[in-house]
């Protein structure tokens, strides 16, 4: 008897331990998940269209929030500045479509709009990790004022910048960039359709989500190395990093230059999926969701890892894509953009008060 109780009691403590390293806040949320899953069939609702949109959000997302990890890891925070990244992300390609490399293929395109949205991410980011070694301490609520500060300022760039593109500009008059511009043509859909995967109505990105993988691996395998645990040690604690001959600054810096060009790539994938670009204030509406969506991961802030950034994605998107869509079902109105609102703001309030808690 003794024994059994014993093997009762092992078993017990083993189903705690995962319960605590995947979070309580996280099992709430995957459950409510499931709840709306379990649910649709019975509303009307296809899942497996539902799923596709879930696979589909997370490849267009899962590199922005993979950007929020190698700030993190350098004690930098979480990267609230990361529209730097998305405006080098948008002048990358702006330029590519201006230079006319879609004559080359839609791949070359988009590739062109990485590399000429490297340097200015490599710029941007060595100058906002200049200024947060500056302040240590207060790199959350600079990089705030940061992000905001760019957008505003990139709304006069876009009309002022000499571009001529007629799919771009402003009708007749050629001043300014439009808001919202179509990559039809372009290099819209030119990962997702890569060796897509349709079985039935499913359908799975399968380009987009390679992308993510190989960049994910990347960032794993950079954390293991070297310089990598200079980085998590300089996150962990700076003192002893800066007495084992580790340069902090450098370090940093090199960190905030990673999170921006990761978020440079990521916005381009999230727009050559969604199959648009999306200017001036439309930045603003990145920022937020993709902080939330690696904190839900179980991130804190000085850790996480590649396996917070797909719980986390997984879990916003999925959240964010199904409630509006079984809302509308039961009340029988178009409250999608409301209720969509609602259910995003409330996951990054309750993210945002769950930033000293996570996985152990």
């Amino acid at each position: 008897m003794g024994t059994k109780n014993n093997a009762v009691t092992l078993e017990k403590s083993h189903f705690q331990v995962m319960l605590e390293d995947f979070g309580v806040p996280r099992l709430m949320i995957a459950g409510f998940l499931l709840a709306l899953f379990i649910i649709t069939p019975f509303i009307g609702i296809n899942p497996v269209r539902q799923i596709t949109n879930i696979i589909n959000r997370f490849s267009w997302n899962g590199v922005l929030v993979l950007a929020m990890v190698p700030m993190i890891h350098s004690g930098c925070g979480l990267n609230f500045g990361i529209p730097l990244g998305i405006l080098a992300g948008l002048l990358g390609g702006t330029m590519s479509i201006q230079f006319g490399f879609e004559r080359f293929g839609a791949p070359v395109c988009f590739l062109m709009a990485v590399v000429i949205a490297t340097p200015f991410a490599i710029l941007l980011g060595g100058g906002y990790g200049w200024l947060l070694n500056k302040i240590k301490g207060g790199e959350m609520m600079i990089a705030t004022y940061v992000g905001f500060s760019s957008i505003s300022f990139m709304c006069m760039g876009w009309l002022l910048l000499p571009y001529t593109a007629a799919t771009m500009v402003y009708g007749l008059s050629g001043n300014g960039l439009r808001p919202t511009i179509s990559l039809d043509g372009y290099y819209g859909q030119v990962l997702a359709d890569f060796l897509k995967i349709r079985i039935g109505r499913l359908e799975i990105p399968t380009g987009s989500l390679l992308v993510f993988v190989l960049l994910a691996f990347l960032m794993w395998a950079f954390l293991h190395t070297k310089t990598g645990t200079a980085m998590t040690a300089v996150g962990s604690n700076p003192t002893f990093a800066r007495a084992a001959g580790i340069n902090v600054d450098r370090i940093r810096t090199l960190s905030v230059v990673m999170s921006t060009w990761l978020g440079a790539v990521g916005i381009l994938i999230y727009q050559q999926g969604f199959g648009f670009l999306q200017l001036y204030t439309a930045p603003n509406n990145m920022t937020m969701p993709t902080v939330a969506a690696i904190l839900i991961g179980g991130a804190l802030v000085n850790k996480a890892s590649i396996s917070n950034v797909i719980i986390g994605t997984i879990l916003f998107q999925g959240i964010v894509t199904m409630t509006p869509t079984v809302m509308n079902t039961l009340i029988h109105m178009d409250m999608s953009e409301v209720v969509r609102q609602i259910v995003s703001n409330g996951m990054i309030l309750y993210a945002l008060t769950r930033k000293t808690e996570g996985s152990k």
